[in-house]
């Protein structure tokens, strides 16, 4: 079974948040479905809890009812530290003008 590393932002999310933002699932409605099913599993546990906190390194499962088997599965990974994220005034363009953009 292949297992997504989903970066998140902060410390911990919720499982019904994490099973969206990787993926897993399409809707809250669906997510709020699958966990309330038992179709969803935190580190091979399953887990009824729309609201349990996950944490980096949890791995989080679907399991498709039709087959009897895990699906799916991401991990809850670090946020990625994007270096080019930050404004550095020693490279930026000069013929920047804050005034026009500020008064749009």
């Amino acid at each position: 079974m292949h297992i997504q590393d989903v970066p998140v932002r902060g410390d911990d999310i919720r499982l019904g948040q994490f099973i969206k933002l990787a993926n897993l699932v399409e809707s809250g409605g669906t997510a709020k479905e699958v966990i309330a099913a038992g179709q969803v599993a935190v580190n091979g546990e399953v887990d009824t809890r729309r609201g349990r906190h996950l944490h980096v390194g949890d791995v989080v499962s679907l399991r498709d009812p039709e087959a009897g088997d895990t699906g799916t599965a991401a991990r809850v990974a670090a946020p990625v530290d994007d270096e080019d994220d930050f404004f550095d005034e020693a490279t930026a363009d000069d013929n920047f003008d804050p005034e026009k953009w500020r008064n749009l």
